[in-house]
C-alpha cells in the first residue's frame, strides 16, 4: 500500500512503497540519487546497483519505489524541508511513464518564465510547489467559509448557469437553444437575481461558491469567468451584513494567515464623496506602511451615489440595479426626481487598494425597483418583458433583504502576495480571453451550427 512522502517520518526503518515524480537525479556512478516528490513533500531516494533500472530514470518521470525508511546522519540533515532528516534506501523500482518533453521547469518559482507557456503547459506549471500552495490555500479558504457560513445557519444552494439575457452592467455570454432554435440562454455575470428569489422563497440565509462569467474587453487582472462567495440574508439591514463580513474576513486571516496584520479592527468606514476627495478613488489604499506585504488594511466604503450619467447622456446605476436607496432618498427614488442625490445602500470592502467585495440592502417592493429602470430611460413594456419575472416575485410577500459578493481568486491572490489571479486559479485564461492549453475558443462543424439554426458571416 502506498505511503505518502509526508508520512515517512512515521515509518522509520520500515520498507514501505512510494509513488511520485523525480524533481531532480544525481548519478554517482554505482549509486543514483533522486528527490522524489508527491504533493505531500520531498524525499532523497539512494538506488544502489542492485536496482538496474535506476539509470534510466529522468526528471518528471512518475514511478512506484520500494525502499527502507532510514535515518540521514545529522551532517546531511535537510532542515529545508519537514522530511529532511530521512532517505529512502531503494529496494525496487517501477517506472510509470515516461516524459517526452519537458517544456518549462517546475522546480523554481515560474515568475521568469513566459506565461503564455506556463498557460499552455498547465498541467506541467502545476506541479511547481508555489502552484500547489496556492490550490491548497484556496481550499482552505473556502472549507472555513463554508463551516463558518453552515454554522450560522446559512445554506449553500446552486443557482443554474443557463439563465436569461438581462442587462446588469456587463456583456452576456450568449448560449444558443437547439431545442427552441432562434432563442438564447445566458451565462449569468452572477446569482444577483438566483439570491433574491431565494430569499423569496424563504430561505432566510443563502450563500454560494458561484461561477461567474462576463464577456468583457480585455481588462488587465479579469478573466471571463471566475468565483464569488455570494450570500444573501433575510430582515437584515446594512449594518448586520456588514458585521457578518467583517466577522468573516477577521476569521479567515487569523486562522490562515496568522503572520499577517489587520491594521485596524474594526474596519473603518469611509463615504464615498470622503473616498473621492483624500484618496481620488472608492477603493482606497489605507495602509500606514505600503512596503509591509504581511500588513492588511481593510475598510468599508459607503454611501454611493445610486446612479451615474453614461457617456450618452442617459442614467444607469452606478453599482447593480437591484440596490435600494437609503431610506432617506426612497422618497426621491419613487417620484423620479433628484436622481443625482440619491444615494444607495451599497457597501464595499477594500483591502490594500483594491475591492475585494460589494453588496447592498435590495429593493424588496416592486413599484421601487421599476422607478429605478424608468429613471435609467426603459418603457413598462421593456420592463416588463426583460424583469417580469423579479417583479412579479417582489410582489409575491418579497421579505427586506440583503447581501454581498467577494471576488474569491482577488482576496485569495492578495493573500497569497501573488501579482494576479491566474495564480490562483487552477485553469485561468489569458487576458482577451484565450485558453491555450485547451485552444479555445474554436470553430465547430457546420453540422453543429445547423442544428442550432446559426449561420457564421464572414467579416469583409
Amino acid at each position: 500500500m502506498r505511503t505518502i512522502i509526508g508520512d515517512i517520518i512515521k515509518n522509520e526503518d520500515k520498507e514501505i512503497e512510494l509513488c511520485g515524480w523525480v524533481h531532480a537525479r544525481r548519478d554517482h556512478g554505482k549509486l543514483v540519487f533522486i528527490d522524489l516528490r508527491d504533493r505531500s513533500g520531498f524525499v532523497q531516494v539512494v538506488f544502489g546497483p542492485e536496482v538496474a533500472n535506476a539509470s534510466e530514470l529522468r526528471l518528471e518521470y512518475v514511478v512506484k519505489i520500494q525502499g527502507v525508511v532510514k535515518k540521514r546522519p545529522a551532517s546531511m540533515v535537510n532542515d529545508k524541508i519537514p522530511t529532511g532528516a530521512y532517505e529512502i534506501g531503494a529496494t525496487g523500482l517501477e517506472i510509470l511513464n515516461r516524459v517526452e518533453e519537458i517544456p518549462l521547469p517546475v522546480d523554481t518559482d515560474g515568475y521568469d518564465i513566459n506565461e503564455e507557456t506556463r498557460l499552455k503547459y498547465r498541467y506541467f506549471d502545476l506541479r511547481r510547489e508555489r502552484m500547489k500552495n496556492n490550490l491548497i490555500a484556496r481550499h482552505n479558504i473556502v472549507r472555513l467559509i463554508r463551516n463558518f457560513l453552515s454554522e450560522r445557519d446559512f445554506i449553500e444552494v446552486e443557482t443554474p448557469n443557463l439563465s436569461k439575457s438581462t442587462p446588469e452592467g456587463a456583456r452576456d455570454y450568449l448560449v444558443p437553444s437547439r431545442v427552441q432554435k432562434g432563442t438564447f440562454y445566458a451565462l449569468p455575470q452572477s446569482p444577483q437575481q438566483y439570491k433574491q428569489l431565494l430569499m423569496v422563497g424563504g430561505l432566510e440565509k443563502y450563500f454560494q461558491i458561484a461561477r461567474c462569467f462576463r464577456d468583457e474587453d480585455t481588462r488587465g487582472d479579469r478573466q471571463p469567468e471566475f468565483t464569488q462567495l455570494d450570500l444573501e440574508m433575510s430582515f437584515v439591514e446594512q449594518r448586520d451584513v456588514m458585521a457578518l463580513n467583517e466577522e468573516l474576513l477577521i476569521e479567515i486571516v487569523t486562522t490562515l494567515y496568522p503572520e499577517k496584520k489587520i491594521q485596524e479592527i474594526p474596519f473603518p468606514r469611509i463615504t464615498y464623496k470622503e473616498a473621492m476627495e483624500k484618496y481620488g478613488t472608492d477603493r482606497p489604499d489605507v495602509r500606514n506602511d505600503k512596503e509591509d506585504k504581511n500588513l492588511l488594511a481593510f475598510c468599508w466604503v459607503i454611501d454611493f451615489p445610486f446612479f451615474e450619467k453614461t457617456d450618452e447622456g442617459r442614467w444607469t446605476f452606478t453599482h447593480n440595479p437591484f440596490s435600494a436607496p437609503k431610506s432617506e432618498f426612497m422618497a426621491d427614488l419613487m417620484e423620479e426626481k433628484n436622481v443625482q442625490d440619491i444615494l444607495t445602500t451599497q457597501y464595499d470592502v477594500a483591502m490594500n487598494g483594491l475591492e475585494i467585495a460589494g453588496g447592498s440592502i435590495r429593493n424588496h417592493q416592486p413599484e421601487a425597483l421599476k422607478s429605478v429602470f424608468h429613471i435609467m430611460g426603459y418603457q413598462d413594456e421593456e420592463i416588463i418583458g426583460k424583469f417580469g419575472h423579479m417583479l412579479k416575485a417582489l410582489g409575491s410577500g418579497a421579505p427586506p433583504h440583503g447581501g454581498i459578493a467577494w471576488g474569491l481568486d482577488r482576496f485569495v491572490s492578495l493573500l497569497q502576495n501573488e501579482p494576479n489571479i491566474r495564480e490562483v486559479i487552477a485553469f485561468p485564461k489569458t487576458g482577451d480571453g484565450r485558453d491555450l492549453m485547451m485552444a479555445a475558443p474554436s470553430e465547430v462543424d457546420k453540422k453543429q451550427l445547423d442544428e442550432l439554426g446559426i449561420e457564421i458571416k464572414k467579416q469583409k
